[in-house]
């Protein structure tokens, strides 16, 4: 075998690599990450107005709107601003809470509880009255250990355990962990479908 063939080889691979690496760039400026919205851009400004909560759970309604104002404030894409001087207005409210058991130990007694915070909520053109979107089973959710595992949950997701105070409507820690990060969940689906409506 001469050198030449070889050679031919070393550059074929050469301009194939080549040929990958400007194909891999074009993909990832074609599919690269956005920070701008798909509202219209006449939206600048918006409130939120305080939830009202239908469920027996009190403790709820104050958490949840602070957390759906944060999100707006930290991502500043909207500003907001009070009622009255706002283009977008997001009213809901808390219509549900419910716990339901993923894991039983040998005795038939659970010991991981899902938890869910179903709200309804829409989003109106303040100026036109228009309500742009609404939907009625917004959901955010968690899981919790119970007393029977013996075990405690030591983390919250999203920025529950940093912004939002822990709920204490209910007996046990857990509970109210799991009901502060549900709520967080809860203002993130908020804070999307209103960003992202397409």
């Amino acid at each position: 075998m001469t050198g030449r063939p070889a050679a031919e080889r070393i550059g074929f691979r050469a301009v194939l690599l080549g040929c990958s690496a400007v194909l891999a760039l074009t993909a990832l400026a074609g599919c690269g990450y956005s920070t701008q919205s798909s509202l219209d851009p006449k939206y600048r400004t918006i409130a939120v107005s305080p939830f009202y909560d239908k469920t027996r759970e009190y403790d709820l309604q104050a958490p949840l709107t602070e957390a759906v104002t944060r999100k707006f404030i930290t991502d500043s894409r909207l500003q907001v601003v009070k009622a009255a001087d706002a283009d977008l207005l997001v009213e809901g409210m808390i219509t549900g809470l419910s716990r339901r058991g993923l894991i039983t130990d040998r005795n038939d007694e659970v010991t991981q509880t899902l938890m869910a915070i179903t709200a309804g909520v829409r989003l109106m053109d303040r100026a036109t009255g228009q309500v742009l979107w609404e939907d009625h089973a917004m959901t955010g959710e968690t899981s919790f250990y119970t007393r029977a595992a013996g075990l405690s949950s030591d983390r919250l997701r999203g920025n529950a355990e940093v912004f939002l105070p822990t709920v204490r409507s209910f007996p046990t820690e857990e509970e109210n962990r799991a009901a502060s990060e549900a709520l967080e969940q809860l203002a993130t689906a908020i804070f999307h479908r209103v960003v992202e409506p397409w």
